[in-house]
């Protein structure tokens, strides 16, 4: 079933199809991202209005919404332009009055005549000692008043679209609500008593109070667990989509792995050991490897990395390792010369900046086999670079890659195994929905003889203390970043701030003793500057986040963090982590400008108190949401609609279990349960999945 089921036809249907939407409404919806019928099923009502019919207006509570009948006592027609006209009516038991501002009188007569009695709804509240309601939402005579909902949805809404259009548009679309199969595990359904799809549609849509949109109701808690599954069967489908493809058995002697170890300075810890162990095992299967390596900063992914790139080597292939920037791939290559030497392995490294005569040499190289393991940026994968038997590459800092470009990696190298790695500790719920369709190893453990970096407070006002810690420590000979604050967004603007800091600092300094690199740099020049400061050369360096990935100077023991609240905690943590890489205890300040807001106390002091990433990618998650913690834009995570990320991680967990079980139990999706899962797939616009499925 790659084309959409002729059973949802209607539900992708024009919206003009619908009553009341013209062309103008269209353009309207859009922004909504409601683009057919099936999208107004899962934009769910956000609160209700109660409009039960009271007997009286004592039983009211105002200021508040009130249905009552009344009889209409007398009208007020207004003596001068721009006065209300006022309508007296009566329950039986007071009186009070409505209220109409630019009303016709014709039209106000002509709905409640004197004498008449009507239903009436709205929002009553005192004014001069009397109930008024302004503009009620219904007049109606009482044998019509079944059209007044008791408890009335309210919906989001956008610019052209009031909510009385909504409702009529939604209250369409669910008329056209198909019968579909049930996808969910039937031993899952009986145990949390859910209902079937479309009674749990009909039930979000029509509420009846609080309750009925807590994330716990049980219509609520079907559809938002019918998204998470729907998403971990697409990343199932992609995980069985690159396991699946025909990779290359890569087993090692141990040779190589075993001179490395001993002629390593230490123990490696238990989640290095495991993780090694983890890769290797996948690596000996002929089905290609998807694997994710998750650590904290400072947990030693570089040796693991190393050591799996060892095991391609012994099986008589090539490895490759890439990194986001020059920065970086070059800080990956000076980390693995030594380990190099070690293995006896040839390592190079390849980056834009490789021209002319030395590029050649190193392309002959690669192509000839004489390169075992190479570094770089994603240049690797220009067309004239050829490598010999390429079985192993590791992916560094893409925890900005989504699930596709993931999938056209894994195009570039026949079969090669693919590790990503990444430094970024992501709260386990969106491990599981950003890389559900990989295998993940955790390393959970610091190296021995890592020192806690010791993390202060400060305000912006004492930056002369600052200034003057500062020359103390660089008497001493210790080194120092000082990271200049995010300015809105704007290039141009953290530009000006690094360098007013910079001059601020070499005027403190001298000359020579303060480096600086900013984004905005030509790669030369920054790679330059880091070079000066790596080698010692100069003492401070005034940064942009351009450091914030993997630069490593043990020699560099403080980190000053101007405006440290304008940072998201996971960037702040990252940025930590540049230092407590060399033997003296080090030290990060977080400067800020009071006063400081409840959740920006909150982030500073959180990560005063904890150097543990994944217990800060926890905290971070609860304080600003998964969006922002990942930036969906950029993170390939989904948009869902009922779903709640982190609350529901639990239903996450469970999805991924199930979405994983139904695969393997029937890859192509065609037994009854396979079908209606299609369905879901088209019902949420998983079309890519569907392309996904494999045809037997």
């Amino acid at each position: 079933m790659s084309t959409r089921p002729e059973i949802l036809f209607p539900l992708f249907a024009d919206l003009e199809s619908l009553p009341g939407v013209g062309p103008k409404s269209v353009a309207n919806f859009a922004r909504m991202g409601v683009e057919a019928p099936v999208d107004l099923l899962f934009t769910l009502p956000h609160s209700v209005v109660d409009r039960r019919l009271k007997s009286n207006l004592r039983d009211a509570e105002f200021p508040g919404v009130v249905t009552v009948e009344i009889t209409v006592e007398e009208h007020h027609a207004p003596r001068s332009r721009g006065r209300p006209y006022r309508v007296t009516v009566t329950d039986g038991d007071e009186s009070f009055q409505l209220v109409f501002f630019h009303a016709r009188s014709d039209y106000i007569q002509k709905i409640l005549p004197e004498g008449a009695r009507r239903v009436i709804s709205g929002k009553g509240e005192f004014f001069d000692g009397m109930v008024q309601i302004v503009h009620p939402d219904y007049v109606v005579a009482p044998d019509e008043a079944g059209i007044i909902r008791p408890f009335e949805p309210l919906y989001p809404r956008t610019d052209g679209v009031n909510q009385k259009l909504m409702a009529k548009a939604a209250t369409a679309a669910l008329a056209r609500l198909p019968d579909v199969g049930e996808w969910i595990d039937p031993n899952q359904l009986a145990k949390e008593s859910w209902p079937a799809w479309a009674d749990a549609i009909a039930a979000a849509h029509a509420p009846e109070g609080a309750e009925d949109f807590a994330p716990t109701a049980p219509a609520r808690l079907r559809l938002a667990y019918d998204e998470l599954f729907a998403h971990q069967l697409t990343l199932a489908l992609a995980r069985e989509n690159s396991r699946g493809k025909q990779g290359i058995v890569n087993k090692g002697n141990g040779a190589l792995q075993s001179r490395v170890m001993a002629g390593l300075p230490y123990d490696p810890t238990g989640a290095q050991t495991r993780a090694i162990a983890e890769i290797s095992a996948d690596m000996a299967t002929p089905l290609r490897m998807n694997r994710l390596l998750q650590g904290d900063v400072g947990a030693g992914k570089t040796l693991v990395a190393f050591m799996s790139l060892l095991v391609a080597v012994e099986a008589g292939g090539q490895g490759v390792l890439m990194a986001p920037t020059g920065i970086l791939a070059q800080q990956h290559y000076e980390g693995l010369r030594d380990l190099a030497a070690l293995a006896g392995v040839r390592l190079e490294i390849l980056t834009g900046r490789d021209k002319g005569a030395a590029r050649r040499e190193k392309l002959a190289a690669l192509a000839s086999g004489d390169i075992d393991i190479l570094t770089g940026t994603h240049a690797v994968f220009q067309k004239d670079v050829v490598f010999k038997n390429l079985r192993f590459a590791v992916v560094d800092e893409q925890h900005r890659f989504g699930v596709n470009q993931r999938l056209e990696l894994g195009k570039k190298g026949v079969g090669a195994d693919v590790l990503v790695m990444t430094a970024t500790p992501i709260p386990r719920s969106l491990s599981l929905a950003q890389y559900g369709d990989m295998d993940v190893s955790i390393l959970d453990e610091k190296p021995p003889g890592r020192k806690p970096i010791k993390t202060v407070l400060v305000s912006q006002g004492r930056m002369e203390e600052v200034i003057g810690h500062l020359k103390k420590a660089v008497d001493e000979g210790r080194q120092a970043y000082w990271v200049c604050p995010l300015v809105e967004e704007s290039e141009s603007l953290d530009l000006t701030a690094a360098e007013e800091r910079f001059k601020l600092l070499r005027a403190a300094f001298g000359d020579g003793v303060v480096g600086l690199v900013h984004g905005q740099m030509p790669p030369d020049d920054k790679d330059c500057a880091m070079d000066d400061f790596a080698a010692g050369n100069t003492r401070i360096l005034v940064a942009t986040t351009v450091i914030e990935v993997g630069v490593d100077v043990p020699n560099a023991s403080i980190m000053v963090i101007e405006r440290a609240e304008s940072f998201g905690l996971a960037q702040l943590h990252q940025l930590r982590g540049r230092v407590g890489r060399g033997e003296v205890e080090s030290t990060c300040l977080l400067m800020f400008q009071p006063p400081l807001s409840k959740t920006g106390e909150e982030r500073l002091k959180a990560l005063r108190e904890s150097n543990d990433g994944f217990y800060l990618s926890e905290v971070d998650l609860k304080m600003r949401g998964a969006g922002d913690v990942l930036g969906t834009a950029q993170s390939g995570l989904p948009r869902f609609r009922v779903a709640d990320l982190e609350g529901q991680a639990g239903l996450m967990r469970i999805a991924q279990t199930d979405a994983r079980k139904l695969l393997s139990d029937d890859p192509t999706l065609k037994s009854e349960r396979g079908q209606a899962a299609r369905v879901l797939l088209w019902l949420l616009r998983r079309d890519q999945a569907i392309r996904l499925i494999s045809v037997g």
